[in-house]
């Protein structure tokens, strides 16, 4: 039963790095649970083992910020918001820069792919409406809402799983996480700006499409609940987790807006593909055949324990299987001080190298293409892997000063 443990890990990885199996119509959650059930199954893994190898904390503090978004999106803010971003009085490369740090700020608090999902097609369409080539900005909004997330440990899922798994500081890691993503969004619209010089007018105008109102009312819940969860993460002593369900408890507790409309919008797939991760590194991990890898590649002088191998590891290992499996993989050798970091910005930065790096970059392509906006691979790589190259060299050399501080 043990040796069957490497080839489900195996078959799973592989899963994870195609996005599906061949032959088979499974994609990237399916292919969790099912090897999942499998080591369960075969013995590998007891049913109340597997039930404790799950990361309740990190599974709670993805719900609660996925009913926070939620919230916002029902609340029509996302709709307002880009809109009233478009309507700015500004040139083609300005308004590119408005584009990139506002998905960028709000990919921080927020997470990115709901960022993304809400404000790809009010952005197309808004481009339409200026008759701008509507390619750049949202190639700008799926970098930036990558970036702007590696700012915080609440702005993307892999994030919440370092912070959680590690014990991170919420204050501490936005200190160390600032400055490179910052530079990133910076790097992001000059890239893109060189890039796509006199591409930015487009001759076809797209027709506006019935969209979610603003609701005031529903927005400043929001608005009081996401300041509230900011205060409390960055002053409270409460763990991260309960106040994110305390807060999206309150929430639900409307007489307007039905908790079924909320619920709908929370992503069940990603809180499943986690819950299957967990399970299965949990069998590698206690068969020990995941500490002889490790011990192995020790063996050739690659120690995942070194901040800047992990670093290396983790930006390889997002573009093969995508940043939350390469994260949960890597997260037993993050042992070194600034191993959260390091992991944490690589894993997100490399994200928009390929279109497959990232489910923020998916989502947008998938968005565009339904209104009929063409986004080639080509097209994106043409920005995505200098972005990614330049953010990841700033971050690295960000966190070697963060390095020789702590040393000194």
């Amino acid at each position: 039963m043990v040796a069957s443990i490497p080839v489900v890990f195996a078959i799973v990885y592989v899963g994870m790095m195609l996005g599906g199996l061949p032959g088979l119509a499974l994609d990237r959650t399916g292919i969790a649970l099912l090897g999942a059930i499998a080591v369960v199954v075969i013995g590998a893994v007891s049913p109340t083992d597997a039930w404790t190898a799950i990361d309740v904390t990190t599974i709670g503090l993805l719900l609660g910020l996925m009913i926070l978004s939620a919230q916002f999106r029902l609340g029509g803010f996302y709709t307002w918001f880009t809109q009233r971003l478009a309507a700015f009085p500004c040139s083609p490369q300005q308004f590119l820069a408005v584009v990139i740090f506002a998905a960028g700020g709000l990919s921080a608090l927020l997470c990115n792919d709901v960022i993304c999902l809400a404000m790809a097609p009010i952005l197309a369409e808004s481009c339409g409406q200026r008759r701008l080539n509507p390619v750049p900005y949202l190639l700008g909004l799926a970098c930036a809402a990558n970036i702007g997330s590696a700012g915080t440990l609440i702005g993307n899922p892999q994030n919440m799983l370092i912070g959680q798994v590690l014990q991170l500081r919420f204050d501490a890691y936005l200190l160390q996480a600032s400055i490179p993503t910052l530079l990133g969004l910076v790097l992001t619209w000059l890239v893109i700006a060189i890039v796509h010089r006199g591409q930015w007018h487009a001759g076809r105008k797209i027709e506006p499409s019935a969209q979610r109102q603003l609701n005031r009312w529903q927005t400043a819940k929001a608005l009081i609940a996401l300041t509230a969860l900011t205060v409390l993460l960055l002053f409270g002593t409460w763990p991260r987790e309960l106040v994110a369900l305390a807060i999206a408890g309150t929430l639900l507790l409307s007489r307007r807006m039905a908790s079924g409309e909320i619920l709908e919008l929370v992503d069940w797939h990603l809180l499943v593909l986690f819950s299957g991760l967990f399970v299965i590194n949990h069998a590698m991990e206690t068969s020990g055949y995941l500490q002889a890898l490790v011990d192995w590649l020790e063996h050739h002088q690659v120690v995942l324990e070194d901040p800047t191998t992990l670093f290396v590891a983790s930006a390889v290992l997002s573009n093969l299987v995508s940043n939350v499996p390469a994260t949960m993989l890597l997260l037993p050798s993050a042992t070194h001080p600034l191993a959260g970091p390091a992991l944490a910005l690589s894993s997100t930065l490399a994200g928009n190298m390929l279109v497959v790096g990232s489910i923020a970059n998916m989502i947008v392509i998938d968005q565009a293409k339904r209104l009929g906006i063409a986004i080639s691979w080509w097209e994106h790589a043409r920005v995505g892997v200098p972005i990614t190259l330049a953010t990841l060299v700033t971050a690295a050399a960000w966190l070697k000063i963060w390095a020789m501080f702590l040393a000194g």
